[in-house]
């Protein structure tokens, strides 16, 4: 019964920390998604405008979208968080009522070690489960969107080129939005060029209520068409000219409407994948390329062997009485040496170009093996790096004792700023082969993992190697040492 308080005070100390980090990591993490969402929406604002979506599929796209964003938002959040909670618990001096009941830091740290190493956890199986599914619909409904062309829209005064077979020019709108003048339509349908030409006075335009036609009736016009005759292109019959008190043309829109791609297009691509995938996929290209590899050396070596001949060819006076000359060009007459000269010039210029277009296409193979290999590390990334900015975040915020959104923000977004252009740069480095996709991609944690051993070490030993007034009594001692040193020389 002596333990009893203390496991209740236990209890209501992790409860209390959970609460403290869950609100601003919940808080921070829709923040920084709307920040990244937006980019995304700046990013192709252009192929959205001007196309008539319905609402449904933009917010289709955003949901797909900020699914995506999930793995560069939630480091953030976490690093930011720890940084608030334990700020906020060294500023308002609960730390020191914490570490004076007997309490260490360490221990402090505990509730939220296990919900970090649950959070990972969640993170590698969105990474590895759920992320490729949220992909491939994505990159398949973006490509939709971008590929489709602008809703309908012809303006005053402008050749509307944008439906296909169709030129159409209309003088002047009335305010109804249905009532047009001077109305001109060019039908290359016949792909003739401008042989079929329709005029008119005045008209209405209307769609049909499905959106699948666009209706013109027509008063008080011309219909021009020429014809081509049998013979080709260039030769046309006579000018037929036609004059109408009214005619109705419809025109198909169905080339306007969003076609959505099926999904199987998209689904072998690197981001689609989840790890048992991604490893088939790489074995079958380390197979295919070992396979052209031989396949290139073999032909290489067929087309070197004249030269792989003669380098092995020795001197046998019983066989060839006439040694050969080591200049290799002197065996011959001066007047075939030009020619030869010219021969072998066309073939090392020959060889030349199929091996460098040979080495592109390796270079080509081993950069999509990479993009296997970086995409397999970075469904671990994502989980390590949480651990390792809460590592950095809650150690940070308790030596700082700052809460709120001042100074943690600062340093969070600092720290945050340099992990990202690390990994950027290793993920760079390692597409272009100067560093294998595991170094490229870890690159940014090894690095950040030693400065998050150092902050946590510092926070549970309270070590003063990180307390700013410490380092300035150095600086004093230091001047003090060097100039008693500097004194003495000089007497």
């Amino acid at each position: 019964m002596a333990f009893l308080p203390e496991k209740i005070s236990l209890r209501k100390l992790d409860a209390f920390v959970l609460k403290s980090f869950i609100g601003p990591m919940v808080l921070t993490f829709f923040i920084a998604l709307f920040i990244l969402v937006l980019q995304f929406v700046w990013k192709y604002v252009d192929d959205f405008v001007g196309k008539g979506f319905e609402w449904y599929i933009i917010m289709e796209l955003l949901f797909y979208a900020s699914l995506t964003f999930i793995p560069m938002a939630l480091p953030l959040a976490v690093l930011l968080a720890s940084l608030m909670t334990y700020g906020n618990l060294g500023e308002n001096y609960e730390l020191v009522a914490i570490k004076s009941s007997g309490i260490s830091f360490r221990r402090a740290m505990l509730p939220l070690i296990i919900f970090i190493v649950v959070l990972s956890g969640c993170a590698f199986y969105f990474s590895n489960n759920i992320l490729p599914i949220v992909n491939l619909k994505y990159g398949t409904l973006l490509f939709d969107v971008r590929e489709k062309k602008p809703a309908l829209n012809i303006n005053e005064g402008m050749f509307y080129k944008e439906l296909e077979g169709y030129v159409i020019r209309i003088g002047k709108k009335e305010q109804d939005g249905v009532s047009i003048k001077d109305v001109m339509i060019f039908d290359h349908t016949e792909g003739m060029g401008n042989n079929n030409m329709t005029v008119a006075e005045s008209g209405k335009m209307e769609t049909t209520p499905d959106k699948r036609f666009l209706i013109f009736t027509l008063y008080n016009g011309i219909n021009y068409y020429e014809p081509a005759s049998d013979q080709g292109f260039n030769k046309t019959r006579p000018l037929q000219r036609t004059k109408f008190d009214e005619e109705t043309r419809r025109i198909d829109l169905t080339e306007l409407n969003m076609i959505r791609s099926k999904e199987d297009l998209f689904k072998d691509n690197y981001q689609m994948l989840d790890l048992h995938q991604l490893s088939l996929q790489k074995d079958t290209l380390i197979m295919e390329l070992k396979t052209r590899q031989k396949e290139i050396a073999d032909y290489l070596g067929r087309n070197f062997y004249f030269y792989s001949v003669m380098d092995t060819i020795k001197y046998d006076p019983k066989k060839n009485p006439r040694r050969m000359e080591d200049d290799f060009i002197s065996n011959f007459q001066i007047k075939d040496q030009k020619e030869i000269v010219n021969i072998a010039l066309n073939s090392a210029r020959g060889v030349s170009q199929q091996v460098e277009y040979m080495s592109k296409e390796l270079d080509v193979k081993n950069e999509i093996i990479a993009k296997f290999g970086i995409e397999w590390q970075r469904k671990f990334t994502l989980s390590f790096a949480c651990l390792i900015l809460f590592f950095i975040g809650a150690p940070l915020g308790a030596i700082i004792r700052k809460g709120g959104l001042g100074l943690p923000v600062v340093f969070s977004t600092l720290f945050f700023i340099v992990f990202h252009v690390i990994s950027i740069t290793g993920e760079k480095s390692a597409r272009e082969g100067l560093l294998t996709p595991f170094e490229g991609m870890w690159l940014s944690c090894l690095i950040f993992l030693p400065i998050g051993i150092l902050l946590t070490y510092s926070a549970t030993t309270d070590s003063r190697i990180l307390n700013v007034d410490w380092w300035f009594i150095m600086r004093d001692r230091l001047w003090t040492f060097f100039k008693k040193k500097f004194r003495s020389k000089k007497l």
